[in-house]
């Protein structure tokens, strides 16, 4: 029954990953450290997770034709080169009995500042329209990309969580390419993270591989999702992700586990019957247009 509870945990965390771009490790490390796992423990598992979410919402995405080639080869290597720089950072924290402090604090930091960007971008966004016609700068990507790849694998998460917003923000892309683009550097930076920890860190990997087997699942479900949503939508529901997370990080701070992952059931159950009326809302339209004579 334990396996059968991640596999389910894996593929509702997919879903999001899916529809969001965002790889899942930043919902899956703090969930696993609310049930008890330590935060380097909880790190290793959700890139092995993020490896498969990636892999799976890619083709998604490829079909969809929201992945920009060039521009996610250059955040994925520049994420990949940062890797190695981030590993060792994490380790002396774990050394220092820093990391149950200093990982939950990091993830505070950044899931503020950037559920603040895209909920006040949210009116904004339309401008990206005109700026994604043009090249984005080589420089602002190579930093995106390592700046993306050393939160990876410090926090285990895809990186997708930062490339997604700091996309829209700075290098003109539509939300739905940022999505598509993000996974497919994700998928490279999180391969080379796992990598890094696998050598050193002991994980259940039976666990690990019952959450994956659920992502595959559930990544290919949400990036058809996204299709459903308009850009504006897409950017106003992942700000309010990274406030629910926000909020579940800091209730097990203050050891409040349980109130933490109710937060979290209640934001993903909130998004899926939201997703369900949309679906639904788009069938009865096409029905609509066929029996109209």
């Amino acid at each position: 029954m334990e396996y059968v509870f991640f596999i389910i945990l894996g593929a509702l965390i997919s879903v999001l990953s899916g529809f969001f771009g965002v790889g899942g490790g930043f919902i899956l490390t703090p969930t696993l450290m609310l049930f008890g796992f330590s935060p380097v423990e909880a790190i290793t598992t959700s890139l092995l997770f993020s490896i498969g979410t990636a892999l799976s919402g890619i083709f998604a995405h490829i079909r969809l034709k929201n992945i920009k080639l060039k521009q996610g080869l250059i955040l994925g290597l520049s994420g990949m080169a940062a890797t190695q720089a981030a590993h060792p950072f994490v380790l002396f924290l774990e050394n220092k009995g820093w990391d149950t402090w200093a990982v939950p604090v990091f993830y505070i930091i950044l899931l503020s500042y950037f559920a603040l960007s895209m909920l006040k971008r949210r009116e904004k966004s339309a401008n990206a329209v005109h700026s994604s016609e043009h090249s984005p700068s080589i420089l602002k990507m190579v930093l995106i990309g390592f700046f993306a790849g050393f939160v990876s694998t410090t926090l285990g998460v895809g990186g997708g969580f930062i490339m997604v917003p700091l996309s829209v923000a700075y290098l003109g892309l539509m939300p739905k390419n940022a999505v598509g683009t993000s996974l497919f550097a994700v998928m490279l930076i999180v391969s080379a993270g796992f990598l890094s920890y696998v050598s050193t860190v002991s994980i259940d990997y039976w666990i690990g591989l019952s959450l994956v087997g659920g992502g595959l699942i559930g990544s290919q479900f949400g990036a058809k999702l996204t299709s459903y949503f308009e850009n504006e939508e897409i950017t106003y529901m992942l700000g309010a992700l990274y406030m629910a997370t926000v909020a579940s990080v800091i209730l097990k701070l203050i050891h409040l586990n349980y109130a933490g992952l109710v937060l979290m059931a209640i934001f993903v159950g909130g998004f899926l019957v939201r997703s369900l009326v949309k679906m639904q809302k788009a069938k009865a339209r096409i029905k609509a247009k066929r029996e109209r004579p």
